[in-house]
């Protein structure tokens, strides 16, 4: 009776909603009292995990299970074993579903409540560097200026799945040179330099992007190939725009046979039509220059193929700030007679010289002539005051100076600024002014706060006087930077920093206020761009290259595409609060022409992606886009493999171990193990007891979409043989092809969204998580049950422990000294 009131208690105190701890409370009394688990463990885990074996690096002949809290590292990690259904292990004895359950609800309740008595929000590093996206965001929010990080910066190390990682964020010598480098172009264009000498920047084209369509909704209807770039021009002045067109590979424009038109846009309008090709120059050589290596045509038309670009460049005045520029083709939709020529594929285009031209890069050079300073949206930014032009150095300049810097530092050490702060930065300001005018003193401490470890670091200081290992609410200040790095990957905005300096973040109702003004923010896309593009491997479809013997169709335009369709998915489902389990089951996606006919989806044309409903099931939901199909997939076959440890890590969170040493690898021969299926090769590999415990969790998820190729195409058979995507997991459940993988994910749907509740912790703590944040994961899916809208789980992470709270240093060594007290033991990862 005891046991059934406090397991009343609990259910109304937490609330208990998720399907799984239902079945646990509805389990039949036996498997619901405390005493009745230690025959469990004796009869069906003791027998590998005892102190002798320690098998998986768990012992528990030591365990208590009427201590549960006392050791919850270990009884977290038997809890994560039970809910998945992986112990015991497959052809072991198991107890029946009832004890099951019950034992595993009830670990689960004594955790949680373990971890409600003792909150432990786990420490976030003191020094929490900005990546590079960061980094870019916030020099664009506050100071209206586009810079190009991925040129400024180095590559961000990743860790657990992300770059918002803080001890993955490490700072290097090449690092700091980077930074002093950035901050002088930064603050050159946010202020400008009458002085700045002409420069060169070129923006180069993908190769493998094919320009026979519109490829972009920023150029104009009926153009085809080309380009658009932002570019930051310094000053108002002169500028050169010089194209360059795509050569063959001995340095053969192609495309010259006919007369094309070439336009050249700024912001839309244009400034330049070109005409390139049609001209008489004689006769050409072959159209494939390694058919007759040997053979030229007429000098004069050499020259011409070689040099018909030469004359492609056009001067405009342009005014200072961010302008886009756009080149693209004007297309010819005419009907041309005979025989259409078939599509060719890169490894023939590298020694083609005829079809049609395409832009390889773009060149823009200045300024020249500079008529002087504009107030773009970058000064209007810093210059938040001007002095009058009669001012001195020492007097009313100073003080307009000390204004700016005051403002700006503010802003981008995201905090209240003090008299010592801008004691520290006007030094810069007096010695540039000193030599030069108020502008150049204005960019030299703009440099310095650049450069400063207030902006590059999130800096969390622990109270004073607060005992080691013990918890705290973070300040007002730090919840804001918090609350903003997760939702923009940005710096506060005014009226979030202006709550938090006043102590109102987190009066009644005010944060929820700014956590949905924040969530409809258009910076919100940053949760897809950043948090959904590294947790769905989108970030590395830019260094896929199928092979283009097998896929002779795939090309940037597809890449592009791919990528775009699983971020539109994931901001629409964003924008409209959806249920976090859509993502599996959408019956809609975003299509454009290209991507359409990859699908063999009928009634879609032209460049523009629009929402489109999806017929064919085995479509629906992330495990029909090609983005994840095709970065899970070798070069040159699919991989079922790493497709099933995808959806175990990233869908399931149920990563499997690293394969020990020396596995030996997938054979292929090339003789009549080529004729043979990925199935029935994997199946030999499988043979192998080393590998055959961990392919048999991989492999079934993995097969089950092996009726998509390397590149998201849809098959029947590979080669002569029918394609088998039926496959059975550890715990006996069967299922075949997407559809019924797809069903069977959705049967258990709490298990999805805890492991997206978990990856949106990592991403938003900058922590991998530890034992004790399992309750915080399990309380925030219990909280959003009713339907599981991303709206719910994002603010239950904000609202959470961790998110609101930190620890003092010495707390994981108190917590290790207390768990080795208990006799119990678990190897470190």
């Amino acid at each position: 009776m005891k046991s059934i009131l406090r397991l009343g208690a609990i259910l109304q105190i937490f609330a208990l909603g998720s399907l799984a701890l239902a079945q646990s409370a509805t389990a039949p009394t036996k498997g619901a009292g405390t005493d009745d688990y230690r025959p469990v463990l004796e009869r069906y885990c003791i027998t590998c995990h005892n102190q002798r074996l320690n098998t998986a690096g768990l012992s528990l002949d030591q365990a208590d299970p009427r201590k549960v809290g006392e050791a919850a590292p270990v009884w977290e990690k038997v809890l994560r074993k039970l809910r998945t259904g992986q112990m015991p292990p497959a052809g072991a004895p198991r107890p029946d579903p009832a004890t099951y359950q019950g034992m595993a609800g009830y670990l689960e309740r004594e955790l949680d409540q373990a971890a409600a008595s003792q909150p432990n929000p786990g420490r976030v590093a003191a020094f929490h560097r900005l990546n590079r996206a960061e980094y870019g965001n916030v020099i664009r929010d506050v100071l209206a200026v586009d810079v190009d990080t991925e040129s400024l910066l180095p590559l961000d190390d990743s860790g657990y799945g992300f770059d918002t990682v803080a001890e993955m964020l490490t700072v290097s010598p090449l690092l700091i040179e980077r930074y002093l480098a950035a901050s002088e172009e930064i603050s050159r264009l946010a202020v400008g330099d009458p002085a700045a000498k002409p420069v060169l920047k070129s923006y180069k084209v993908p190769l493998r992007l094919i320009q026979d369509e519109r490829v972009s909704e920023e150029l104009p209807f009926g153009s085809r190939g080309g380009t658009v770039v932002r570019h930051n021009f310094p000053l108002s002045g002169e500028y050169t725009i010089r194209l360059r067109l795509q050569r063959n590979n001995i340095d053969y424009i192609r495309g010259l046979a006919e007369p094309n038109f070439i336009d050249v846009l700024v912001d839309g309008a244009r400034v330049k039509l070109f005409r390139v090709g049609g001209e008489d120059h004689g006769n050409s050589g072959p159209l494939f220059t390694f058919t007759s290596p040997d053979s030229r045509g007429d000098p004069e038309r050499e020259a011409y193929e070689t040099l018909a670009d030469s004359d492609l460049e056009v001067r405009v005045k342009v005014t200072g700030g961010v302008h886009k520029v756009g080149v693209s083709f004007l297309k010819d939709n005419s009907v041309k007679e005979g025989v259409r020529t078939p599509r060719l594929v890169l490894s023939e285009l590298e020694s083609y010289k005829g079809g049609i031209p395409a832009l390889d890069s773009v060149t823009i050079g200045g300024p020249y002539n500079p008529v002087g300073m504009v107030e773009g949206p970058s000064r209007k930014k810093v210059f938040v005051c001007n002095p009058a032009p009669q001012a001195t150095a020492d007097g009313t300049q100073t003080a307009c100076a000390e204004r700016i810097i005051r403002n700006l530092a503010q802003q981008l050490f995201r905090r209240p600024i003090t008299a010592q702060d801008v004691k520290q930065i006007l030094p810069f300001y007096t010695l540039a002014r000193a030599d030069g005018t108020f502008d150049d003193g204005i960019r030299a401490a703009l440099k310095r706060l650049l450069t400063s470890p207030e902006f590059l670091f999130r800096i969390e200081r622990d109270p004073p006087r607060q005992a080691p290992g013990g918890s705290y609410q973070v300040s007002e200040l730090e919840l804001a930077s918090r609350l903003s790095f997760f939702l923009w990957s940005s710096a506060p905005d005014a009226e979030l920093l202006a709550l938090a300096e006043k102590g109102r973040l987190r009066a009644a109702g005010m944060l929820k206020q700014q956590f949905n003004r924040m969530l409809s923010d258009s910076r919100a896309a940053a949760l897809a761009n950043n948090f959904a593009g590294q947790w769905l491997y989108l970030r590395n479809l830019a260094s896929v290259a199928p092979d283009p013997n097998i896929y002779p169709d795939f090309d940037e335009n597809l890449t592009r595409a791919f990528r775009q369709e699983t971020l539109l998915l994931v901001k629409d489902m964003l924008q409209a609060d959806r249920p976090i389990t859509d993502l599996l089951r959408a019956d809609y996606t975003f299509l454009n022409e290209r991507l359409a006919r990859h699908y063999e989806v009928a009634g879609v044309q032209g460049s523009q992606f629009r929402k489109v409903l999806l017929t064919d099931s085995n479509r629906r939901g992330l495990l029909g886009h090609g983005s994840i199909l095709t970065v899970t997939s070798y070069a040159n076959r699919t991989a079922p493999t790493i497709r099933g440890k995808w959806i175990l890590e990233n869908l399931l969170g149920t990563p499997p171990p690293p394969p020990p040493p020396n596995v030996p690898a997938l054979k292929d021969d090339g003789g009549a193990k080529s004729q043979l299926t990925m199935r029935q090769r994997m199946e030999e590999h499988r043979g192998n007891p080393v590998c055959a415990s961990c392919h048999a969790k991989m492999d079934p998820l993995g097969f089950a979409l092996e009726n998509f190729d390397g590149i998201g195409q849809w098959r029947s058979r590979e080669g002569a043989t029918a394609i088998d995507s039926s496959g059975t997991l550890i715990d006996g459940r069967k299922f075949s092809g997407p559809r019924e993988l797809q069903d069977m994910l959705l049967a258990n749907p709490e298990q999805f969204v805890q492991t997206v509740t978990e990856k949106l912790l990592i991403y938003a703590l900058g922590r991998r998580l530890e034992y004790y944040d399992a309750p915080v994961v399990r309380r925030i899916v219990r909280n959003a049950a009713s339907d599981y809208r991303w709206s719910a789980v994002l603010y239950g992470v904000v609202e959470s422990a961790p998110f609101q709270m930190r620890r003092t240093a010495g707390a994981e060594k108190l917590a290790l000294q207390k768990i080795e007290q208990t006799g119990m033991k678990e190897s470190k990862p």
